[in-house]
């Protein structure tokens, strides 16, 4: 669990959502196709990070678990059942790197921020850092990230997690993961056709 320190920016590129919004998940989607690299043979990685000891911080834990099975290319760390959190957080970067070259990876990741900011969820460049709403240092992780702020921050951040509606983070999660989803097919769709339109060159080099 991470700390938003402020809003989030608001403009023509909006980089926020509320899990209210009907076009919640198409927007999630759209935005993370946007974020994903345009090289299309660096293997994703998607690290899913707290726990299922405490409401407010299993938003990563029932994300990874409902990926997991559903996608084909992009490798999934952090679920329900093995979930990534402080004590492992380290131990699971280092495995990644050396399983995965030179991987892309999203941090996933559910936050504490300002009373009018709760609900809303982030997609954006460049890392997070886990553990900072509750004064714990942990490596900052991610080429990009998707948070989502669940409950306000500024006092006793450890039982204000505790005290998180579940229903919240359960809305939050489907949101995210069918965007995560339908963003993977997209991402396939496009590798594919790169691929497929890079043989064909080579076919008429050859000819």
């Amino acid at each position: 669990m991470n700390l938003k320190s402020g809003l989030f920016q608001s403009g023509k590129n909006q980089d926020r959502i509320h899990y209210e919004d009907e076009r919640a998940t198409s927007l999630l989607t759209n935005m993370l196709i946007e974020h994903l690299p345009k090289l299309f043979y660096k293997p994703i990685v998607i690290i899913c990070i707290g726990t299922d000891r405490s409401t407010g911080d299993c938003l990563g834990p029932l994300i990874g678990t409902s990926i997991k099975k559903e996608l084909s290319l992009f490798h999934v760390y952090g679920t329900l059942k093995d979930p990534v959190h402080a004590v492992n957080l380290e131990e699971t970067i280092q495995y990644i790197k050396e399983k995965h070259r030179n991987p892309f990876i999203i941090a996933i990741d559910a936050c504490l921020g300002r009373f009018k900011s709760v609900g809303y969820m982030e997609v954006a460049k460049g890392s997070i850092k886990p553990g900072a709403g509750v004064n714990k240092e942990l490596p900052e992780v991610g080429d990009m990230h998707i948070t989502g702020i669940v409950n306000i921050s500024g006092y006793m951040e450890f039982l204000v997690l505790q005290n998180t509606r579940l229903h919240l983070v359960m809305s939050m999660a489907d949101i995210i993961a069918i965007g995560i989803i339908e963003a993977e097919k997209v991402y396939l769709e496009k590798r594919i056709t790169v691929r497929r339109n890079w043989m064909a060159n080579q076919d008429t080099a050859i000819n």
